[in-house]
């Protein structure tokens, strides 16, 4: 393979920069353009550092003063000899030795290509590669902890003891074809069944927790709705506590819908600030009010909001059906004022919400929101230490396949099919899983997932 360079650290000015380099070529490129403050010539060691500048012979100019870390295959990132340059900050000063780099020889990597290259040299696999972009895009504690799970293999390791079990099966389920005058069909069929029964029971267990995994990684997603004027984006500017969203005594003020990303005791929330729901004679707002009618139905929360200095309206009704069947939270504001409706109002008793009586103008009742948010989706329960957290799509996906062709084998096993057409099932589960950790998977699914990346990693 050739030899790869890229700039690791994020664009924009630093102490530091790290410019990094992967192959076989790295360390004789270096020699071309690194001169170390010792000049005595000796073997280079792993995991070492070196201290001195980096050079453009051709000019004899000296780009800066650094430090360069050294690894020595196969005890690297890669597995191949790599070494990083930390340099100082300046975009200007790792540009400049990025191109020398080139210059002498390496390639400029693609998104992802060290993490890439780990992969396809077997130091990772699939699962954990992916883990790799999900911790640098982490949002939360928690969403980190999980990716750092993946990282150490051990989603890996579960798909790994399932895959093994199938694995032995088709050994037999062969051997029952291919020797047919040993093979005691009774006992295969028996082996088959409870092979099958077992690992989907630890499959469904990995789907399951799949939607904690989603919540993990993209949060929940929160709609707020109500009637114009109720407060909404009074709500999110407290919950965010920052002024995001325009707060005016007009009606409609928010036409489109505001999108933001807050963390409540470790979970995640995008909430989005919806258009006031009313009768709306502006082709704009209608527009408004149709998308946040949507994105209640989509949302995985709903805080339906309603002014409680205000008798209940048609429109306070239409948003009391949208949350019938809902995760939701009633929030009455305006507690501050003389109030028309409370929680014993006979259709907001009947939806059977959990209701919060609020003054989000002077920040009043805001915890209370955020302590029902937390008791309804019981994340701090995850034991983020042993538990193996499912939250790729990918994954699931592949997951979900694997539990298909197990349905369809125990199927074909009630009906008396022969034996090599229920091995086509365990080959198809053999498969999805593989696809899963990397072992049977394309070369397109391959560049996709290594296309997210970033250059550097």
């Amino acid at each position: 393979m050739s030899t790869i360079v890229a700039i690791s650290t994020a664009p924009g000015v630093g102490g530091i920069g790290i410019i990094r380099m992967s192959g076989e070529g790295c360390f004789e490129i270096l020699e071309k353009i690194f001169i170390p403050r010792s000049k005595k010539k000796e073997k280079i060691n792993g995991y070492t550092m070196k201290y001195g500048h980096i050079i453009n012979k051709e000019r004899n100019e000296v780009l800066d003063e650094v430090l360069v870390s050294y690894f020595v295959s196969p005890k690297s990132y890669t597995t191949e000899n790599m070494c990083e340059i930390n340099s100082h900050g300046s975009n200007v000063i790792m540009q400049k030795i990025l191109e020398l780099c080139l210059k002498n020889g390496a390639t400029l990597a693609e998104p992802g290509e060290f993490t890439k290259r780990a992969f396809l040299n077997g130091r990772i696999d699939l699962s954990q590669a992916e883990s790799v972009i999900d911790i640098i895009n982490s949002k939360t504690e928690r969403e980190a902890k999980a990716s750092v799970n993946q990282l150490q293999g051990r989603l890996s390791q579960s798909i790994r003891e399932i895959k093994g079990n199938f694995m032995d099966l088709m050994v037999d389920i062969e051997a029952s074809i291919d020797y047919p005058e040993y093979d005691v069909e009774e006992v295969t069929n028996k082996r088959i069944e409870k092979t099958l029964i077992e690992n989907e029971k630890k499959l469904l267990e990995l789907e399951k927790k799949f939607n904690n995994g989603r919540i993990i990684k993209d949060g929940i997603l929160t709609s707020i709705i109500g009637r114009p004027n109720a407060g909404k984006s009074s709500l999110l500017n407290a919950l965010l506590g920052e002024n995001r969203a325009i707060v005016t005594e007009y009606e409609g003020t928010t036409r489109d819908t505001i999108e933001e990303f807050v963390s409540i005791e470790g979970i995640p929330l995008k909430i989005i600030d919806t258009a006031g729901i009313r009768n709306a004679k502006d082709a704009v707002e209608k527009i408004g009010i149709e998308k946040a009618k949507k994105i209640a139905n989509e949302s995985d929360l709903v805080i339906a909001i309603f002014d409680s200095s205000k008798d209940l309206t048609e429109e306070d009704y239409k948003i009391l059906n949208i949350i019938e069947n809902k995760n939701a939270i009633i929030v009455l504001n305006k507690s501050d004022l003389p109030n028309r409706i409370s929680e014993q109002d006979e259709k907001i008793k009947n939806t059977g919400k959990k209701v919060i009586k609020i003054s989000a103008i002077k920040n009043d009742g805001i915890s209370r929101i955020e302590k029902e948010i937390v008791n309804m989706y019981k994340l701090d329960k995850i034991n983020m230490d042993n538990e193996i957290i499912v939250t790729n799509v990918r994954h699931r996906e592949l997951i979900e396949k694997a539990i298909g062709e197990i349905e369809q084998a125990k199927v074909s096993l009630e009906k008396g099919m022969s034996v090599d057409i229920i091995g086509i099932h365990v080959k198809n589960i053999l498969e999805a899983l593989g696809g899963i950790t990397g072992e049977s998977v394309s070369d397109n699914i391959i560049n996709e997932i290594f296309a997210k990346f970033c250059l550097g990693k």
